[in-house]
């Protein structure tokens, strides 16, 4: 790996980390809950662009294979609508 796909690859972990501890201040505090001015919904909204971002990165780079990405987007999607009300 070279060092432009060592770090895309670094940011992209640190970017999924950020999006698990704005989901966990959501559980804890409330999606209106507020810190530093900003309500928790718009914290996350945040880090899910910042997320999508390092995606598309992996995906432009060819880290990631954006058909093999798609297959399983979808394949999320239809185990979500046969084991899951959320769909």
């Amino acid at each position: 790996m070279n060092k432009v796909d060592n770090e895309i690859m670094l940011i992209a972990q640190e970017e999924c980390a950020e999006v698990v501890q704005a989901i966990s201040k959501v559980f804890r505090f409330g999606f209106d809950s507020e810190h530093n001015g900003v309500k928790n919904s718009e914290h996350l909204s945040e880090e899910v662009g910042d997320l999508l971002c390092m995606i598309e990165l992996l995906i432009r780079n060819k880290l990631v294979d954006a058909n093999a990405v798609e297959y399983a987007r979808r394949a999320k999607m239809d185990k979500l609508s046969k084991w899951s009300s959320i769909v």
